[in-house]
Formats: C-alpha cells, structure tokens, sequence
C-alpha cells in the first residue's frame, strides 16, 4: 500500500449509508496512532451529518482488525505514552456508541485484542463464517484490559473471562452463540447480509432510532428502577416526534407510514 493512502476510506451513498473502511491491509489494519486518528475524525464527521442514516464498519485484506499496532507501541514504553495511547482509543470506542445512528460491522478474517473489542463496541455485527475471535494479550504478558470492558459487556462473564486468561480464538459460530455477532454467513454472502440488515435499517425512522439507541445504552449502565422511568421519558418524547405519530396512524388506518 502506497504511503500516500489514507489509514481509513470514508464513502456514504445517496441514502445516508456511511462506509468506513480501515485500509492498512499490509499490518492486519492494526490500530496505529494515525488509524485512530483517521477513524476518530470519521466518526466525527458521521456524528455532525444529520442526513447520515447507519454506519458500516469494514476492513481492506485479509483481516479486519489485529488489534493495537505492537510495533509502534514498544518503540516508545513510557507510562505516560500508553496511558494517551489507550485514552484515544477509548475515546473513539465511545465514540462508536455514541453515535445516533447504528454502526455495524462487517468482520472477515480475524479481529483480535483490540480488534475484537472493536467489534464488540459496534452496535451490530455480521462476520464471514470463516472470521475468528480473539483477545489474546496475555499470550504476551498483556492483560487485554480495554477489552475486557466492551467484550464483558457483549458475551456472559464466564465466556468473556474465559477468552481474557486463555487468549484462545474462538470461530465466527461461536461468536454468534456468545452474542459477539448478530450473523454468521459464507464470505460469498457477506456484502448481501450485511446490504439486507442496512436496508432495514434505513427503513425506520431516523430519530427513533437516534432516540432508542442512546436509551439503550443508558439504561445498561443504571439500575432497572431507573431504567424504566428513562425509558419511560423517552419513549413519550419519541411519541411526541411526527415519525412515530404517523407511524401509529398507519397502523389504525392499515396502511404502510409515510415517513418524509
């Protein structure tokens, strides 16, 4: 790849589909200082377009995503380094969630150690079946941290734990049982499957997606009492929006929304 190549592709299509697409396929798309960089100021940019609709998390080469960029990392071992290191991309991991409007990631290959909670921070995820799993820092004496918070948050704690201390892979089906990914299809099929679940996605309204995508993620981290009554104050404002007024009109009318 020519140096000249941007570490991420940004493309969007006429119904607000954005693309995203890491593009440092020679190193597995490792997550340098300038990937993060890149992909910080893409998801910026999606974050301020309101027209943009969902966001598609893709990767050129043979691997979606190996994680951290090791090379770059030992060449400079000061505490001071990791902890700016690892605060960026916390900050774009967060980023990810807090978007209003779906992201989903298109997995092929492998995604390990931060790679994997890449797709794990991702709000959906489609993986070719051949794509495998891994956070395998403490095969290096590296407990793999960060992580640990997206992944515990995705799979039950014993099988997110059990991946954090062995390091092991496990296989795109395996992911799908754990809760990692939504789908699992032939490599063949996976531009297809993940086309059908965007379709879907654009095909509801814009803000109640924005609306119950931020509550969703809310009310996780609070206790239920408090869960339900943001859900409740948000639900109401979601009715209040002409999307969802007209949307339940067309249902007592039977007939198809008219959303503009």
């Amino acid at each position: 790849m020519s140096t000249l190549e941007p570490p991420v592709i940004h493309d969007r299509d006429d119904r607000g589909v954005v693309t995203l697409t890491l593009n440092r396929p020679a190193a597995f798309n490792a997550l340098s200082e300038d990937m993060l960089d890149a992909l910080q100021a893409a998801l910026d940019r999606v974050a301020e377009d309101e027209s943009a609709r969902v966001l598609v998390l893709r990767a050129e080469g043979r691997a979606f995503c190996a994680g951290h960029d090791l090379k770059e990392m030992r060449a400079e071992p000061s505490l001071d380094y990791y902890e700016r290191l690892f605060a960026q991309c916390a900050r774009m991991m967060l980023t990810i969630q807090r978007l209003p409007v779906p992201v989903v990631a298109r997995v092929h290959g492998i995604a390990t150690a931060a790679g994997c909670q890449l797709v794990a921070m991702c709000d959906l995820a489609v993986a070719a079946r051949d794509a495998r799993f891994a956070v395998s820092g403490v095969n290096l004496g590296l407990f793999c941290s960060t992580p640990s918070v997206a992944l515990s948050r995705n799979l039950p704690r014993k099988a997110a734990f059990e991946m954090l201390v062995t390091g092991d892979f496990i296989g795109a089906d395996e992911a799908r049982e754990k809760g990692l990914v939504n789908r699992v299809v032939d490599a063949a099929e996976l531009d297809a499957a993940v086309e059908a679940l965007v379709a879907k996605i654009v095909a509801k309204p814009r803000v109640a997606l924005a609306l119950g995508k931020q509550l969703f993620y809310r009310q996780l981290e609070t206790g239920i009492g408090a869960a339900y009554d943001d859900a409740g104050r948000t639900m109401a404002c979601n009715m209040m929006d002409e999307s969802a007024l007209e949307g339940v009109q067309a249902f007592i009318d039977k007939r198809k929304p008219n959303w503009t």
